[in-house]
């Protein structure tokens, strides 16, 4: 189901003003997604896409002022009271986006005073996680998670009153050049204005302008010369025997990101070295390396770390490695 992809295009599509009719068969698809992305998934419980999107499905349905069947709210709610959202950074995304459903729900009034409550006292406690994760540098999860975080103490009304907010906010703006793709952006702008996605219901489009214009972006400018990285793939017990699995030099251009080092690899020894990346709204994601696939259901993610043991913030697609870094892929589990 694309839960997720759909979920996103319609809050989107919320925030421009669009007439009432041409969303109207979208919604309907999305009710439809979120009860197709727990379809036949019984078996393992949890989506077949993952809580991150089902959390965004419900988020946009909520956005767009439709009433949500209480068995989906409390699936969310039984994943979030188990510790099922996921893991690191990924898992204050998710824990962030339920969090902004639940608060949608509630002070949209979409379910009843008992369910409500509930929902409430839930975002809130998800809130107080998100400030104890919170790093020295002031970053919740990672970079990209930070912004999530942040929409939820505006949502809940806690960014007054938690110090957290401040800190926080503080490393978003010292760290603004890593927003540098569509979904990235969509997520750090409202905190920048103070806001979050719960602000998209409440916008008066007849007071909105329209200030939207194209613009012209320049090429990245081609750096010259070469590199060469050290790629490491690990993987601990239980899953294999051996650790270290590949250790290798890869040669590559200096403008390479760690994508574009995978890619080279795998075009160097096709028969040693293959990997697998999923496309997602926020860039690809590492599913699969030499063979071994990274499963929800095993509760485990390929980390990319630099070493000897700095876990990297972000994603494949944007890293671009330094000449003479070693780069590890790291089955691990959260």
């Amino acid at each position: 189901p694309h839960t997720g992809r759909l979920a996103l295009y319609l809050l989107g599509l919320r925030a421009t003003c669009p007439p009432a009719s041409p969303q109207r068969s979208l919604v309907t698809w999305l009710k439809y997604y979120l009860e197709e992305d727990w379809t036949g998934s019984q078996r393992h419980g949890h989506p077949l896409t993952n809580y991150y999107q089902y959390g965004l499905g419900v988020l946009a349905l909520c956005v767009h002022h439709k009433r949500v069947r209480e068995e989906v709210i409390r699936r969310l709610l039984m994943a979030q009271h188990h510790g099922r959202l996921g893991h690191s950074g990924n898992a204050v995304d998710t824990e962030a986006v339920v969090a902004l459903a639940f608060t949608c729900l509630e002070q949209r009034r979409l379910v009843g005073t008992r369910l409500a409550a509930e929902l409430k006292a839930t975002a809130h406690g998800a809130s107080r996680g998100m400030a104890e994760a919170q790093g020295p540098d002031g970053i919740i999860g990672n970079i990209y998670s930070t912004p999530w975080a942040l929409q939820v103490f505006l949502a809940t009304g806690t960014c007054q009153t938690e110090p957290a907010f401040g800190s926080a906010m503080a490393a978003l703006l010292e760290n603004l050049g890593a927003f540098g793709t569509t979904a990235t952006m969509a997520q750090v702008l409202p905190v920048l204005h103070g806001r979050s996605y719960l602000d998209i219901a409440s916008m008066h489009c007849r007071e909105e302008l329209d200030t939207l214009t194209p613009m012209d972006i320049e090429p990245l400018t081609e750096v010259p010369g070469n590199k060469m990285v050290q790629l490491v793939v690990e993987c601990p017990l239980p899953w294999c025997y051996e650790l270290r699995l590949y250790d290798r030099p890869v040669p590559v251009p200096a403008a390479a990101s760690l994508l574009d080092v995978l890619r080279a690899a795998a075009a160097l020894e096709p028969h040693d070295f293959k990997f697998h990346a999923q496309d997602t709204p926020q860039g690809p994601f590492l599913t699969q390396v030499l063979g071994l696939e990274a499963r929800q259901e095993k509760r485990n993610y390929w980390q990319l770390l630099t070493a000897p043991n700095t876990p990297l913030e972000m994603g494949i697609a944007d890293y671009r490695p330094q000449d003479g870094e070693t780069l590890i892929l790291r089955l691990s589990e959260w």
